[in-house]
C-alpha cells in the first residue's frame, strides 16, 4: 500500500503544490500513514486505506475541533481512502512537563459536556465499530454500548472463551455496585494513549486517532494508564484543574479498562484475553 499517482493528484489539489518527498509515520490500525514533503516547503500528513474508513476518522478530528479547544491536526482533505491532514511537529517524549501540559489539554477538553451519553453517530476505535446511541444513563451505556457489545465483537472474532464471557456477563449485571452516574456527560478523546499523543520540547502539539462519545471522563483517565501513556505529574495536575474522584485508582481504574482490552482481545487475541478474564474475575 503506498501513495498512488491519483491519490498524489488529489494532495496537489488540495494544498496547491507538488508532493516531492514520501516518509513513513507511525499509524494506527486500518490505513498506512505518511508525511509528505510540498515543492512550496510545507508538509502534510496523508493516510490512505484503500478498503475506506477515513470520513469517520475526519469527522471525529472535525467534531473536536468544533467543540473543544483540544488541538488536533486541521482536515485538509476527508475522501472514505485519503485523508489530508495538517502535520504537527512531534517527536518528543511524554516526560514530566509535557504530561503536565496534556493534563491541561484533556482537562478542559472534559470540561465540554454534552445531554447525553453516546454521541449523534456511530464511530470507530482502530477499526472497530463504536456505537453510540444517545443515553440518559452512564452505567447502561457502558454496560450495553462497551463492555457487552465489545464481548460479542471478541468472542465472534474467536478471541474470547466461552469461559471469560461469563464471567464478563455477570460482572455486568452488578455493575452498580462499582461505578456511579458522573455529574455529566463529558467530551473524550476515546483513544488516549502513547502513539496518539504528540509532544516537543516538553509541550503537547496535538492528539490524533480519535475514538469520541460523550462519557464519564473517568474511562478515558483509565485508558491513559493502561500502556503507561500519563503517571503521577499527569495526575497531580488533572486533579488539581478537575478533580479525580475517590475510588478511582483502587475500584474503577482496572474495571473501564477491560473495554480497552477487549478491543485489543478482539484485534489481536493471545494474552489480551487472559488478561481480560483475569481483571473480570476479580469483579464478578
Amino acid at each position: 500500500m503506498t501513495l498512488t499517482a491519483e491519490q498524489a493528484a488529489r494532495v496537489t489539489a488540495t494544498t496547491g503544490a507538488e508532493v516531492v518527498r514520501r516518509r513513513p509515520l507511525p499509524g494506527g490500525c486500518i490505513a498506512e500513514v505518511l508525511r509528505l514533503d510540498l515543492d512550496s516547503g510545507g508538509s502534510v500528513v496523508a493516510k490512505i486505506a484503500p478498503r475506506g474508513g477515513l470520513s469517520t476518522e475526519a469527522y471525529m478530528l472535525r467534531t473536536l475541533a468544533e467543540r473543544s479547544p483540544l488541538r488536533v491536526p486541521a482536515v485538509l482533505r476527508a475522501d472514505d481512502d485519503l485523508l489530508v491532514l495538517e502535520h504537527l511537529d512531534a517527536g518528543g517524549r511524554l516526560d514530566r512537563a509535557a504530561q503536565e501540559d496534556a493534563a491541561a489539554h484533556i482537562a478542559a477538553l472534559h470540561g465540554v459536556t454534552g445531554p447525553y451519553f453516546g454521541l449523534e453517530r456511530d464511530t470507530l476505535i482502530g477499526p472497530l465499530h463504536q456505537p453510540n446511541p444517545p443515553t440518559e444513563g452512564w452505567v447502561d451505556f457502558f454496560r450495553e454500548n462497551r463492555l457487552l457489545y465489545m464481548v460479542e465483537v471478541a468472542r465472534d472474532a474467536g478471541s474470547l472463551p466461552g469461559r471469560t464471557k461469563r464471567v464478563l456477563e455477570r460482572l455486568a449485571a452488578k455493575l452498580e455496585s462499582y461505578i456511579e452516574e458522573p455529574a455529566a456527560p463529558a467530551l473524550i478523546h476515546g483513544d488516549l494513549w502513547t502513539g496518539n499523543v504528540l509532544a516537543k520540547d516538553g509541550r503537547i502539539t496535538g492528539f490524533v486517532d480519535p475514538a469520541i462519545y460523550y462519557a464519564d471522563p473517568e474511562i478515558e483517565l483509565a485508558f491513559s494508564t493502561l500502556f503507561g501513556t500519563f503517571g503521577e505529574p499527569f495526575f497531580r495536575r488533572y486533579d488539581a484543574l478537575m478533580g479525580v474522584r475517590e475510588g478511582f485508582f483502587e475500584v474503577r481504574r482496572d474495571l473501564y479498562n477491560l473495554y480497552p482490552l477487549l478491543v485489543h482481545a478482539a484485534l489481536f487475541g493471545g494474552g489480551y484475553a487472559q488478561e481480560v478474564h483475569r481483571v473480570a474475575e476479580r469483579y464478578a
